[in-house]
């Protein structure tokens, strides 16, 4: 029994050394949410279906790690957002000119995700607004 508790820990305190951390010359956008929610959708309904749909697609056509996360405090109490993590900017730079326009494969990766977010038109509507900062 002590060796499975210490085999445990074991893997649970290398899962967090190894973990993503922020380096030098990441590039990370925040984005935050305003959502018009149809009457027959709840915020946990929209949300669940965001992480778990929007957020692994979003993953795998852009290069990028992304969290949603939730405010507590501050400015925008109670507020919704993603944060983006890039390796850098040139990486963020292969989807996005810099007046914030897609590139040729920016736009081929929303394509790619055109039926989950068509998925995601059956709860309503949403936008955001992002600013992106890079990691000194």
């Amino acid at each position: 029994m002590k060796k499975l508790i210490f085999l445990a820990a074991f893997l649970v305190l290398s899962g967090a050394m190894f973990g993503q951390t922020l380096e030098k010359g990441n590039l990370i956008g925040t984005h935050v949410f305003s959502v018009n929610l149809d009457p027959d959708v709840t915020m946990n309904q929209f949300l669940d279906a965001y992480k778990t749909k929007v957020l692994p697609e979003y993953e795998k056509n852009f290069e990028a790690k992304c969290y949603l996360v939730k405010s507590i405090r501050g400015v925008c109490e109670n507020c919704y957002g993603v944060i983006i993590i890039f390796k850098s900017q040139a990486v963020r730079d292969k989807y996005w000119k810099e007046d914030g326009s897609l590139t040729d494969l920016g736009h081929a990766g929303f394509e790619r995700m055109q039926p989950v977010n068509a998925e995601m038109q059956k709860f309503g509507e949403f936008t955001s607004k992002y600013t992106d900062w890079l990691v000194q």
